[in-house]
């Protein structure tokens, strides 16, 4: 499946109704909400690496289109064309992803969009790492940005991304045992991007070498 408007894939196993709720229950029940809602809308959230701000831009994505709405992705890290994002104003659903990235040009467009928008029905979905009042934007885009909905994305605790693993794994059909993640997150790293990394060495090791994805087998492959 992929989106209108640019040639990104999106990943299917981001979706809404997979997305870890605990900690986010509320961002995620005033993002569903927003699909009832026919005025714009302005949200901003923020979180620390592997939070799910990608995964939960792209779910709104997969919802719109499901819904026959007319939705883009957008990742601010990706080469985008001249005047682009001003362009936006039809969409019912527009989500940026990283906006810390973008240029000065961009903000600029960014600024312009926002402003479009305020009398149409488009969401406009943006994710940084940091709160608006903390990054280096422009200074009206940064007051705009400031005025949005704003939710802080916690970070997963580790049992929480031992569920996300094993259900990514489970997709895989590769079983591991749970020991093996929680010794990952103890000794290796907790970053998940970082962890589900690894997992993707320890798999192709273990093909090559005919063995299980044991304890011992990490600390061989991982040298830790």
């Amino acid at each position: 499946m992929k989106q209108l408007g640019l040639p990104i894939s999106l990943d299917s196993k981001m979706l809404l109704s997979d997305f870890s709720v605990k900690q986010n229950k509320n961002l995620l029940d005033f993002i569903n909400a927003l699909f009832f809602q026919d005025s714009s809308s302005i949200v901003f959230f923020y979180g620390g690496r592997s939070c799910g701000k990608t995964h939960l831009l792209q779910g709104c994505i997969f919802k719109a289109l499901e819904q026959n709405l007319k939705a883009t992705y957008i990742d601010i890290n990706q080469t985008l064309p001249n005047n682009f994002l001003n362009t936006l104003s039809d969409y019912d659903w527009v989500c940026v992803d990283n906006i810390e990235q973008l240029s000065v040009i961009q903000q600029q467009e960014l600024f312009d969009l926002y402003n479009q928008i305020k009398h149409t029905n488009t969401k406009l979905i943006v994710s940084a790492s940091l709160p608006p009042g903390e990054l280096m934007l422009l200074a009206d885009l940064k007051t705009r940005l400031s005025l949005a909905v704003v939710y802080h994305l916690e970070q997963l605790d580790d049992q929480e991304k031992i569920a996300l693993i094993q259900r990514k794994m489970q997709d895989r059909n590769l079983e591991i045992d749970d020991k093996v993640y929680a010794y990952l997150f103890k000794v290796f790293s907790r970053d998940l991007s970082v962890v589900l990394s690894a997992i993707d060495q320890l798999d192709q090791e273990s093909l090559r070498q005919k063995s299980s994805i044991s304890i011992p087998f990490v600390k061989k492959i991982l040298k830790i």
